[in-house]
């Protein structure tokens, strides 16, 4: 779960301080006068919204490792190690994609996988985990991390995070424009005033909340994905459950909120609208069903 959080607060903060910065500029302004010229102003919104994705998606990797102090096994020290780095390889081989880096960090149970392409990917285990689970349970975990790099989640997510980027810049310029022109009634007909900077500054944050809420739907879907494709990598829906209803029994991991979306664990209560990931309950409902 915590490569996703970060993955959008990553994203989010690039496409803010772009934005103001953009606007700062008289870059990306509605329109001259009380003129409101959509087309460029949407062409000002997409290169706005994907930049900030595509941003965070291609720095995924290295953020990763950087904020849980992950460290990559080039050569194994030990036979836990060694086993690890062999059972992603095989996991890998039967996916269909090239071998990812293997990491395992310091912390609670939990794991994740980022990067931006499938083939120079990054799987991360913690050591709580390691600890906690037994072997075939742990392989689980890995095969549903295997899964999201086989599923192209990553790019998915960047694509669905620049539209709704792009929907964030665009809807918060015409409010701001509206606010400014319509509300305040300014007549400046060489531009805008600090009404509409003011409103777009707070629109953007109050869009973009929602959207991380249509994110985080996405987000919750790849995960049923995930999990069905590790069943399929392993041959049986049993060691995912396992490992489920394992977790669901210990305390979760904290992730880094840049990466939070690419862990394992779940969200309760409230913050299960924003939660990357569905509850332990459901998904392994979802798995039952397919064994049904």
């Amino acid at each position: 779960m915590k490569r996703i959080v970060l993955f959008i607060a990553t994203n989010l903060a690039v496409m803010l301080v772009l934005s103001i910065v953009l606007s700062l500029l008289g870059i990306g302004r509605p329109g001259a006068g009380n003129t409101l010229e959509l087309g460029s102003l949407l062409a000002f919104s997409l290169v706005v919204g994907f930049t900030g994705a595509i941003f965070s998606l291609l720095i995924s990797k290295p953020m990763a490792k950087w904020s849980t102090g992950a460290r990559v096994i080039d050569n194994p020290s030990n036979s836990t190690e060694l086993w690890l780095v062999n059972t992603v390889r095989q996991l890998s081989e039967r996916a269909g994609i090239g071998m990812p880096e293997v990491a395992v960090y310091q912390g609670e149970p939990n794991a994740f996988a980022t990067g931006a392409f499938k083939n120079s990917a990054l799987v991360a285990v913690s050591t709580g985990l390691l600890e906690s689970m037994n072997q075939q349970e742990v392989e689980a975990v890995l095969g549903h991390e295997v899964a999201h790099i086989a599923n192209g989640d990553m790019v998915t997510m960047t694509l669905i995070q620049g539209v709704v980027n792009t929907f964030v810049v665009f809807l918060a310029r015409i409010v701001g424009f509206f606010v400014d022109k319509v509300l305040l009634k300014n007549t400046d007909r060489q531009g805008v005033g600090i009404g509409y900077m003011a409103t777009v500054f707070v629109c953007e944050l109050i869009f973009g909340l929602a959207a991380s809420l249509i994110v985080a739907w996405f987000s919750r879907q790849r995960e049923f994905r995930a999990d069905a494709g590790s069943a399929k990598l392993l041959g049986s829906t049993m060691p995912m459950q396992h490992a489920l209803a394992r977790l669901n029994g210990v305390p979760p991991g904290a992730l880094p909120q840049s990466i939070a979306a690419a862990g394992i664990t779940s969200g309760r209560g409230w913050s299960a609208l924003f939660s990357t990931h569905p509850p332990f309950e459901q998904r392994i409902a979802a798995l039952q069903n397919l064994r049904a």
